[in-house]
């Protein structure tokens, strides 16, 4: 049986309103790709492509330099700022920069947020945010040293009918913990290299921009999600089933696809 996620038709007739939380390595791979999407559905008729807003408080650093997308002379300077400056000169975006990090008291109204962090506050604070504001997609892209994840899904909504999120597939990634490993800044470049695949973020970032890409070319998705594993050499798809999904725990008795949507 096959099961089918449609993108809801406000997505179809007006801009998608897209937070992203963190422009390091995955959030600077990730966003020249957006403003490429946003570029292509404009080409292909969609009345408003993607309209951005971008958080990240971190200022590049020497270590950031070869590991993300900065160069030397980008050192000192706020990540998003620079990058949606850089973007709508290049791009012709309007996208907006907000060099800071979200709390508890943000509220995000948005189609979709989506979260280039590591640390379970930032994902837990992401949810938080699209839970009080309109709810929305939220897609996690987050990885470890050599291996990640990009995992599409709603916050808000009847269990029964939305796509299961990060935290309902794998509630540890936004749980408490006391490790502080994740978040240590690195001392050099060759000590994160260490610590890092240099292609993982780029890896993720890939996995990202095709999913945004079929869930608008197509207006639907086969699978919310896939897992990256470069020691493996192998990537695999997250199908939209609720037998794959109970593998993680999550039960719901989901219905099958209807009628194929229309392409956009």
């Amino acid at each position: 049986m096959t099961f089918e996620h449609h993108i809801p038709e406000t997505m179809r007739i007006n801009a998608w309103k897209v937070v992203v939380v963190g422009a390091g390595g995955t959030g600077s791979a990730l966003l020249p790709a957006l403003a490429r999407l946003h570029h292509a559905m404009l080409e292909l008729g969609h009345p408003g492509g993607i309209e951005c807003t971008v958080y990240d408080d971190d200022t590049v650093s020497d270590t950031n330099v070869g590991r993300q997308g900065f160069y030397p002379n980008d050192v000192g300077q706020h990540k998003a700022t620079l990058l949606v400056n850089r973007l709508n000169l290049l791009m012709g975006t309007r996208w907006v920069a907000s060099p800071r990090r979200i709390g508890s008291q943000d509220s995000f109204v948005c189609d979709m947020a989506i979260g280039c962090v590591d640390s379970r506050a930032a994902r837990k604070a992401i949810l938080g945010a699209l839970e009080r504001g309109a709810g929305g997609y939220y897609l996690d892209c987050g990885n470890e040293t050599d291996r990640g994840q990009v995992i599409l899904g709603q916050v808000c909504g009847k269990r029964e009918t939305r796509l299961p999120h990060v935290g309902d597939l794998f509630p540890e990634l936004i749980g408490p913990t006391g490790d502080k490993a994740d978040t240590a800044p690195s001392c050099s470049m060759a000590d994160a290299l260490r610590k890092q695949s240099l292609v993982i973020n780029q890896a993720i970032a890939v996995q990202a921009f095709n999913l945004l890409w079929t869930l608008f070319r197509t207006g639907t998705l086969k699978y919310s999600g896939v897992f990256v594993n470069l020691e493996a050499g192998r990537t695999n798809p997250l199908p939209i089933d609720p037998v794959a999904w109970a593998r993680f725990g999550y039960d719901v008795a989901a219905k099958p696809a209807r009628k194929r949507a229309k392409a956009a």
